[in-house]
């Protein structure tokens, strides 16, 4: 392939890491502000010399540069990327930007159900017996379906939570795993819904970083 000069070298390089770090392509905003330009063209005009030269593909979606063959070899077939997500909406996971922090790379054996799975950072102390702690990030099925005594991401009566699943013969509620915690309503671990009780995702691995 022909040489790059040295802007090109340097647009080509972010895409790399920016493709490793968060698992899909830059914006043109993101690529603008990276290089300190104002102007979308001069951001194109380099795209199209690196396309043109065979060093990357492109179509004209926000983030249509393809993964670039260096990302490829070094993610490898056994790391996969899944979202992780800032909240989950009422419909369920929503795999847009709105919603989507960011991508993490993790070891696919650790996955079940890619097409399916995105990533939340667990907040607050209500499951700590089970062994998930605050600031550790949960990988979620959003299509299996939860069994009792299942961990499932929630959304009960309007708010999300991560909680114990519970079925006592006709009636489904949540659980938490902390000795320490008391319900405002029930007085105990359990809480019961209002109105509402809808499993978003069944919680089926935990990423913890130290």
């Amino acid at each position: 392939m022909e040489p790059l000069t040295e802007k090109q070298q340097a647009v080509l390089e972010f895409i790399e890491k920016y493709q490793l770090n968060n698992g899909k392509s830059p914006t043109l905003r993101e690529m603008r502000e990276h290089l300190g330009v104002s102007s979308d063209n001069s951001v194109l005009k380099h795209l199209e010399a690196l396309r043109a030269k065979g060093y990357i593909n492109k179509d004209e979606t926000p983030r249509g540069i393809g993964l670039l063959d260096s990302v490829r070899e070094k993610l490898s077939s056994s790391v996969v990327s899944i979202p992780l997500l800032g909240s989950v909406p009422a419909g369920g996971p929503v795999l847009s930007e709105e919603y989507i922090e960011n991508w993490i790379g993790i070891e696919g054996s650790l996955v079940r159900g890619l097409k399916d799975s995105f990533m939340l950072r667990v907040t607050g102390t209500s499951m700590i017996d089970a062994g998930i702690y605050e600031g550790d990030i949960v990988i979620a099925s959003a299509k299996m379906e939860p069994k009792n005594g299942d961990i499932v991401v929630a959304l009960i009566d309007g708010g999300n939570t991560l909680k114990r699943f519970v079925r006592d013969g006709g009636r489904a509620y949540l659980r938490a795993e902390n000795s320490s915690y008391v319900d405002p309503v029930t007085g105990g671990p359990e809480i019961l819904p209002v109105d509402e009780l809808m499993i978003q995702g069944v919680v089926t691995g935990l990423v913890r970083t130290y």
